[in-house]
């Protein structure tokens, strides 16, 4: 029997737009008081605890060996640069700013599939990633004028999730995507736990253990839940809608980024960042779209924030 539901699909995708934007913001917010490391271990400590058992009831298969799971602790060693770059660079740029520089990871996941897997790109999607980039840095440019090498760290961002997505392809076929994702919140979990409980602070200001305020707790557990509701919004998003239908609307993150941004914060990008940012989401609904009518093969989509 099918389980194809497009409008179920899109609703969940359009959740995960909505929820994904709000973790980043919490994780914002605590930034200031609390160690990126500290930071990251709490989020895949809560992953840990949403997933595991959600994965145990549903009997999930969660374990694995061999090349599986040397590339699942690769991909998890990537996924722990890439969500602690994410938040290092929160410390310094506006929410939408980060959101939508890290967007220009597609194109660079482009190019590298055809340097690295063969991949067939033609002329109008290496045209739709030159736009992309320029995009990008109309939207690095003012931040990077702001606060100088710090507005390059979400294109560090992009490239750390181009890898990542490049072994999620390679295993994506043999995992299951629930499963994969709790098994690699418990092996962050082994690697984060003995750095920040073992590494002394004056050694790694970035691994520092700062005991968390009433507050700051609530923002935590508000900072994993979203993130991992969002995600798993996005898995089953998949499950009942075509990735080719889904996936453009992933871009509904950066204006919903805007949003949160103003409302918490109250951050707005400029003229010159806005411009980028149309310039962005529009060259990379290109791709998507191209993608589809070319191919016709199932692409999972990643926020690169996460």
């Amino acid at each position: 029997m099918s389980l194809d539901r497009p409008l179920l699909g899109i609703s969940l995708m359009l959740g995960f737009c909505v929820l994904a934007p709000f973790a980043d913001a919490m994780a914002k917010l605590l930034g200031p008081e609390m160690a990126v490391g500290q930071l990251v271990l709490l989020r895949f400590a809560i992953q840990a605890a949403i997933l595991m058992p959600l994965t145990v009831l549903t009997g999930r298969p969660w374990r694995a060996e061999g090349r599986i799971l040397l590339l699942i602790v690769f991909r998890t060693i990537l996924h722990i640069a890439g969500i602690g770059t994410f938040f290092t660079a929160l410390l310094y740029l506006p929410l939408a700013d980060a959101v939508a520089i890290a967007y220009v990871m597609p194109f660079i996941l482009i190019l590298m599939g055809h340097w690295f897997l063969g991949e067939e790109v033609g002329w109008r999607r290496i045209s739709a990633c030159i736009v992309g980039f320029v995009g990008t840095l109309l939207v690095v440019q003012p931040a990077f004028a702001d606060v100088g090498w710090p507005a390059l760290l979400p294109v560090g961002i992009a490239f750390i999730f181009a890898v990542f997505m490049l072994v999620t392809r390679l295993i994506a076929a043999e995992t299951d995507p629930i499963g994969m994702q709790a098994l690699s919140a418990v092996i962050a979990i082994c690697f984060l736990l003995p750095a920040v409980a073992l590494t002394p602070a004056a050694v790694m200001p970035a691994l520092a253990w700062n005991n968390p305020t009433a507050d700051s707790w609530v923002l935590i557990l508000a900072m994993g839940i979203f993130g991992t509701a969002s995600h798993l919004m996005m898995t089953w998003s998949l499950r009942f809608a075509p990735a080719s239908t889904v996936a453009p609307m992933q871009y509904l993150e950066i204006p919903f980024a805007t949003l949160v941004g103003f409302l918490i914060f109250s951050d707005l990008p400029g003229p010159l960042a806005t411009l980028g940012i149309a310039i962005t989401i529009g060259a990379g609904i290109y791709v998507i779209l191209r993608e589809q009518a070319l191919a016709k093969r199932v692409a999972i989509p990643l926020d690169p924030s996460h």
